[in-house]
Parts: C-alpha cells; sequence; structure tokens
C-alpha cells in the first residue's frame, strides 16, 4: 500500500479545492432520477441557482471581488482613469463623418459637425495614456498609473490605444448592455473586465484611482464625473487631481458657477477639478500633486 505523503504535510489541506470536488461529482454521480435534478448540482455549479433573484447579494460580492482579485495578482497598484464619450470620431475619421452627413438634415449634421470638433480631444486621451504609460512608474513593486477605461469605442480607445503604443497593460471595464457592446481592441486581454452591475463598476473605477481624467462626454461620463466630485466633495475620498478636459464643452453645458451662487455648493468646490486643454498640461498637474519627476 502506497502512503500518501501529503497526508503528513504540515501546509497541505485537508480539504479538497472546489474544482477537485466537482471533478468527484462528476466522475462518481450515477445517471438516476436524483442525480440528473437540479437540485443536486453544488451550488457554486448551479447557473440557475446563482441568477435567481435572492442570490444578488453573492452576485455583488463575486463583482467586487473578482476584479479586485485579478487587478492584486496583475500588480496593479493605482490608475489613471479616464472617462469620456463613446461617439467622438478619432481625428481621422472625422472627414468621413463631415462628408457622409453632407445631406443630412440640418440637426443632425450639426451634430455630426459638433462631434468631429471633438476629436482632438480623442488625440488628448490618446496622448496622455501614453505620457502616464512611458513613465513606468512603480512603487512597492506594484505598477502605478496603469491607464484604466470603460473599455469601450472612442474616448476609451484612444486611452487604451496609448498606452498599448507605449508599450504598457491598461485595464477596460466594459459593461453589459441591451445593446452590443464589446471591449476595444486595445484594452490588456488579462485585464479586460466585465460587469453587470454599474454601481460595481463605478466603485471599481474609483478603488485604484490616483487621478482622473474627464472629457467630453454624456450621461454616463456625467455620472462617473459627478459622483467623484461628490465623494470627494462630502469627504468619503481623499483628495486627487480630477482633470477636466474641455472648458467651452463643460462651461455651455454646465453652469459651475451658478450653482455656487445658488448657494447648492461652495465656491471653493470649484477648486475640486483643474481644467485641462492638453495631455501634457494633465501630466504636469498629476506630476506636482505627487511630487514626481515630470
Amino acid at each position: 500500500m502506497t502512503e500518501n505523503k501529503n497526508e503528513h504535510d504540515l501546509t497541505d489541506r485537508k480539504f479538497y479545492p472546489a474544482d477537485k470536488e466537482a471533478e468527484f461529482t462528476k466522475q462518481q454521480s450515477p445517471q438516476t432520477p436524483q442525480t440528473m435534478h437540479p437540485a443536486y448540482k453544488l451550488a457554486f455549479q448551479d447557473r440557475e441557482f446563482l441568477l435567481r433573484e435572492e442570490l444578488r447579494p453573492v452576485r455583488f460580492q463575486l463583482e467586487l471581488l473578482k476584479p479586485e482579485m485579478l487587478l492584486d495578482e496583475a500588480g496593479v497598484g493605482s490608475t489613471l482613469v479616464m472617462y469620456g464619450s463613446a461617439r467622438i470620431p478619432p481625428p481621422e475619421a472625422g472627414e468621413a463623418a463631415l462628408e457622409g452627413a453632407r445631406d443630412l438634415p440640418e440637426r443632425e449634421r450639426r451634430v455630426v459637425e459638433n462631434l468631429v470638433k471633438k476629436s482632438k480631444y480623442y488625440t488628448e486621451a490618446y496622448k496622455l495614456a501614453k505620457i502616464a504609460s512611458e513613465k513606468s512608474i512603480i512603487e512597492d513593486g506594484k505598477r502605478q498609473f496603469v491607464v484604466c477605461s470603460g473599455g469601450g469605442p472612442s474616448i476609451m480607445e484612444a486611452a487604451n490605444k496609448g498606452a498599448s503604443d507605449a508599450g504598457a497593460e491598461s485595464i477596460g471595464l466594459n459593461i453589459i448592455l441591451p445593446h452590443e457592446q464589446a471591449p476595444n481592441s486595445y484594452v490588456t486581454p488579462y485585464l479586460s473586465l466585465n460587469f453587470h452591475y454599474f454601481a460595481l463598476r463605478k466603485m471599481h473605477f474609483l478603488l485604484r484611482a490616483k487621478a482622473v481624467a474627464v472629457f467630453p462626454g454624456g450621461f454616463g461620463t456625467f455620472d462617473e464625473f459627478f459622483e467623484l466630485l461628490t465623494l470627494i466633495q462630502t469627504g468619503k475620498m481623499k483628495a486627487m487631481p480630477i482633470l477636466l478636459f474641455g472648458k467651452e464643452f463643460w462651461t455651455r453645458i454646465v453652469d459651475f458657477e451658478a450653482l455656487a451662487d445658488e448657494g447648492t455648493i461652495n465656491h471653493a468646490d470649484l477648486e475640486l477639478f483643474r481644467w485641462c486643454e492638453t495631455a501634457e498640461d494633465a501630466w504636469n498637474h498629476i506630476a506636482a500633486f505627487y511630487d514626481l519627476d515630470k
């Protein structure tokens, strides 16, 4: 009889890991009405059970835990988060977009023209991501200012592309939507994460964030930007560089001064973010905030 040495190993686990138990079940269970019924499935292998309404708290926990573990295992210490529109075209697509809009009704044509005007922010997002990635800052053995986007097209794509062209990994936090939503091709595959819950996705945007660049965008960008401002304003989160690109856009859409004049925020709250137009200006502010070599 061969003795199992692991039985006497002080570091060996006495319980089989879950994947081994699942293998036992698959190999040993006879095909009977009892074993074939869904009730007999191991709970963690029972997809229909995990998707039940009552299991939402467990799914929340899993969606919090999985990205945290993967990012930690990947050596990500901190992130440079980049928010922005999924609709702004890259500069090289601007001319074709304008040509395609030439025969559209005036209002629709003007929308295309406005989006093309903002294509410069695709370039600045790309540049900022490239600058941060080329710095290759390491502290405590972990990479700092790893570029993190929402994983989609436009400004998000520019961010991941800038990191990729610098030879660095970058993160994409995608979200499942009713319409097609796929990661852009520049996200590092093992850092391409997918979410069901917006709330958990937004939490992961900020858990490791050391700076946030916000470009012109729509409801999603507004949601992320104003939640970040609220967290810092209320003291739930420590201050960090918030770099707001596109003063002409933002002041046309949001009258920040009026909010302060109305008394619903303090005038000092307008100092929570910094206006930027170029990637260099944004990185210089980050470097000054953290006393980094520019």
